[in-house]
């Protein structure tokens, strides 16, 4: 059965629909995971922590990419919820070969894996539309401001834990990072995967499709976290010991620092998906808002101020505090705007 953008979304065809992304961020995750365990069950904890300290680096590589991606598809399936679809056509192809020329090695590998499919869009003669091409960068600024500044907070992590634990802390911070890479993934290719029908909903105007599929995504987004909160609990050792387990020592503060950090998960997945729910509705001021206070602010503050008060501790805490302060922030976001935000001729249908 196919899956159309413009259908009513029931709990089961979100999930069918978001699935691919999930999966497919799961697994681009532990393509990383994988560098990791090799590296430090073979190489060595030196240079394991020393891999961590480059990582923020690479992961600023892709920042402008993800904003083309996220802001130019919320304007595209925004663009086709108005019915214009001769338009998002343009705007698709435009975004691809403007894309094409920041990554030549990124856009050539999406080209060549376009195929023929039931898929509206299409590669097309375009123009330069510097309005759109503004309103995509717009959009997609919140992506960009997480992984820049994602890089920034964690190469400050690495900084503090060299201070208070050493080697061992920066090596005990890498595993946590990489379980944490896989275990987000999860609401990144959720929040990507709801993105379009978000947006289409939005340029078409049907709030009550955009209210239910506000509800069912925060309702999932909360079994998701609470699930994730108890496997990490319960894998804290085992998955520890799969990177670190030749060194005692280290496999303690691991896990140790594992138990604690596991509470971040039960709050990350609200900020991630109201960032991107308000990337979908076109509102990149708030979305980038969020992902500013969440990576950066209440990050930074956390990590320079608790540590001074519970020392190691205090540095697997701050990523519990700071997610749990994002999320509360992103909850006044959509109490307070997105029924202003919302178009004023939705329909019930």
């Amino acid at each position: 059965m196919n899956i159309r953008l413009s259908d009513h979304f029931t709990y089961k065809k979100l999930l069918r629909f978001t699935l691919p992304s999930i999966v497919m961020m799961i697994f681009t995750s532990i393509y990383g995971v994988v560098d990791g365990f090799f590296v430090s069950n073979f190489v060595g904890k030196t240079p394991f922590a020393a891999v961590n300290f480059i990582m923020p680096f690479i992961m600023m590589l892709g920042a402008v990419g993800f904003m083309f991606g996220t802001g130019g598809s919320a304007l595209i399936s925004k663009t086709m919820g108005e019915g214009d679809c001769d338009k998002a056509n343009r705007l698709f192809s435009l975004f691809v070969y403007v894309s094409f020329f920041c990554g030549i090695v990124i856009a050539v590998l999406g080209i060549a894996f376009l195929r023929p499919n039931g898929s509206l869009l299409r590669l097309t003669r375009t123009s330069f539309d510097g309005a759109s091409l503004l309103k995509a960068c717009g959009n997609g600024s919140s992506e960009l401001m997480s992984n820049i500044s994602m890089s920034l907070v964690s190469m400050l992590y690495n900084i503090q834990l060299i201070r208070y634990a050493g080697e061992d802390g920066v090596a005990a911070y890498g595993v946590l990072m990489y379980v944490n890479l896989v275990f987000l993934a999860a609401f990144i290719g959720y929040s990507i995967g709801t993105a379009p029908v978000v947006g289409y909903h939005f340029g078409a105007g049907n709030l009550p499709d955009l209210n239910s599929l506000l509800k069912k995504s925060l309702i999932l987004i909360c079994v998701f976290s609470v699930s994730m909160f108890i496997l990490a609990e319960g894998l804290a050792v085992p998955l520890s010991g799969i990177f670190v387990g030749y060194d005692p020592a280290l496999l303690a503060l691991t896990v140790k620092g594992f138990a604690l950090y596991s509470f971040s998960f039960l709050f990350a997945g609200i900020a991630i998906y109201g960032s991107g729910f308000f990337t979908a509705l076109n509102n990149g001021l708030i979305s980038a808002v969020i992902s500013f206070l969440r990576t950066l602010v209440f990050q930074t503050a956390a990590v320079l101020i608790l540590p001074a008060i519970w020392g190691i501790d205090g540095i697997w805490i701050s990523i519990v505090a700071a997610e749990l302060a994002a999320a509360g922030v992103t909850m006044f976001f959509i109490k307070n705007n997105f029924v202003r935000q919302a178009p004023v001729t939705a329909t019930e249908h």
